[in-house]
């Protein structure tokens, strides 16, 4: 099943169990060995070799988890919103450090927009070393929220679909995607955005890998599925164009061979590894 999506894996030992004990994790905090992630721009610093940069704790308000038996926090920052914005930083991330810095950006993101209880209105306190949220008026308790995303490769006589989208460096395709709405399966949510978004109908949606998507908390789910036919009805205020291609254009994609006739997504996306996984099989 390789090559794995990139912020994909465990990252830190969440260690759940410590952020029902408020006495522990300020004890922790304290320790010689415990870091703090350092932010920089608005997403956590990187160094020159791609790893995630650490400080003593001066600010221990989210509770990150332990790295080996060493604890690691973050202060409340104010994170990035747009994943555009800072997609040449991400290219120089170890893919070991990804799973951790998707959590503190995502993590990060909802303290700044959740401030207030959406129950009663009332100013919310950090419960649980960061990865909730109580009100202190009604009791109500709030969770990180994640939006899962549907994000697929449609296959016709032996081509896949891609399209893009007016923000994207010029000439990069991608595989089409969508939010999952109220009420609807997975495989619903794939047929309905590849009909809304190039007209087509699809079969045999099956489900491949997944990938946390920290701009700001999303779960993209990579799917694939088949076409009943390639003629396509483009919905042109979702998509600047989208066409088939075949497995050759594909590989010179990935290659970026000098004949290649797109450019594909960069490694820190899902539809990079789909589309490397469809290449192999």
């Amino acid at each position: 099943m390789r090559p794995e999506p990139f912020f994909s894996g465990p990252g830190l030992d969440r260690a759940d169990a410590l952020r029902a004990a408020p006495d522990q994790i300020v004890d922790l905090a304290t320790r010689e060995d415990a870091r703090e992630l350092v932010w920089r721009n608005g997403i956590p610093a990187i160094d020159e070799h791609g790893k995630l940069q650490w400080q003593r704790v001066n600010d221990p308000s989210l509770f990150l988890g332990l790295a080996g038996n060493a604890p690691r926090f973050s202060a409340l920052a104010e994170p990035a919103t747009q994943a555009f914005s800072v997609m040449p930083l991400l290219t120089q991330l170890d893919e070991s450090d990804a799973p951790l810095f998707a959590a503190a950006m995502s993590l990060a993101r909802w303290h700044a927009r959740h401030r207030f209880c959406a129950n009663c209105g009332h100013a919310s306190e950090i419960v649980r070393g960061g990865w909730s949220r109580s009100c202190p008026r009604c009791s109500a308790e709030h969770f990180p929220r994640v939006d899962p995303v549907v994000i697929m490769l449609v296959e016709h006589d032996g081509n896949v679909l891609l399209g893009r989208q007016p923000h994207y460096p010029e000439g990069r395709y991608s595989a089409l995607a969508g939010f999952v709405e109220v009420g609807e399966s997975i495989e619903a949510a794939v047929a309905r955005e590849v009909k809304e978004e190039a007209g087509l109908d699809v079969a045999d949606v099956r489900y491949l890998a997944s990938q946390p998507w920290p701009f700001p908390s999303s779960l993209m789910i990579g799917c694939q599925a088949h076409a009943h036919a390639s003629d396509l009805t483009i919905d042109y205020t979702e998509l600047e164009d989208a066409r088939w291609f075949t497995r050759d254009e594909v590989r010179r994609g990935l290659e970026a061979a000098g004949s290649a006739t797109f450019q594909p997504p960069p490694r820190t996306a899902i539809a990079r590894t789909l589309l490397e996984r469809w290449l192999d099989a």
